[in-house]
């Protein structure tokens, strides 16, 4: 009888559920595999040397921005400018790398939320990734601050939330578990009154915070980060779970969606 044959694929990041407890699920190949099952069990990732781009799906020797091969990093709709500068889309006026996918993406309701880790940080989301969103970036909490109806204007909102808040996760506090005490609440009230009267009015008058727990059993001391180009091999007992960072019980961490694209296989 053929042994069972090991899971492998391309890297995505984790997807997301929040129950009691955020749960992952990592896809490699057609294999669905529960990660919080994992925790406190020695798992061994393996890396085959091979890279697909996860927009053409052509084998690349760098990964750019996250899993492109340079000319989807350079022309792809996923890796346009205003992914980062939300404020620069202009598909509102008609213009897009792809306006079929801009549609898709850009001109549908935005969430301007708040969320609290180590610090309170604004950012934009689709209204259909909440909580996915928050549970990638490790937010203890969120609360949604505005609803826009696409990305320019949640850009014009977080432009003026940035001159008051970060943008920015820090990861390495963040997976410490080192929490600011904050009241989103509070927070959201208190910014409230930085828009103008045309951006106010999307101001979302429902203060219900998300709070989210993490399936962590032991937080890393120091943070030592590792990745497939050093180690094409990585193994450890698994710890926990947050963001989409494994964390093993010696303070390793392996980041999942910097490796987007990357052929893994789990297993001995």
């Amino acid at each position: 009888m053929n042994a069972k044959a090991l899971p492998s694929g391309n890297l995505r990041k984790m997807q997301t559920r929040l129950n009691d407890v955020a749960r992952y699920t990592l896809a490699l190949g057609g294999t669905q595999i529960d990660m919080n099952a994992k925790i406190g069990e020695t798992i061994k990732l393996s890396f085959d040397g091979t890279i697909n781009c996860i927009a053409c799906e052509k084998v690349t020797k760098k990964s750019f921005g996250g899993g492109f091969c340079y000319p989807c990093f350079r022309d792809a709709p996923e890796s346009s400018e205003c992914i980062i500068r939300p404020e620069l889309c202009r598909a509102h006026e008609g213009e897009a790398r792809d306006m079929a996918w801009a549609e898709k993406y850009c001109l549908v309701e935005q969430i301007v939320y708040l969320a609290r880790s180590s610090a309170v940080k604004v950012g934009i989301t689709r209204a259909s990734q909440m909580p996915t969103r928050w549970i990638d970036q490790g937010a203890t909490d969120a609360i949604v601050f505005a609803r826009v109806p696409n990305r320019y204007t949640a850009g014009l909102v977080e432009v003026v939330m940035k001159e008051h808040l970060t943008d920015r996760t820090n990861w390495q506090r963040m997976l410490k578990n080192e929490v600011i005490d904050a009241d989103l609440v509070e927070a959201k009230a208190s910014l409230t009154d930085t828009l103008d009267n045309d951006l106010q009015q999307f101001i979302d008058p429902d203060d219900t915070v998300c709070s989210i727990n993490y399936p962590v059993s032991q937080y890393p001391e120091k943070v030592k980060s590792v990745g497939f180009d050093k180690f094409p091999e990585i193994e450890g007992c698994l710890a926990g779970i947050k963001g989409q960072y494994l964390i093993f019980d010696d303070n390793r961490v392996l980041n999942i969606r910097k490796h987007n694209g990357y052929r893994i296989r789990m297993g001995d």
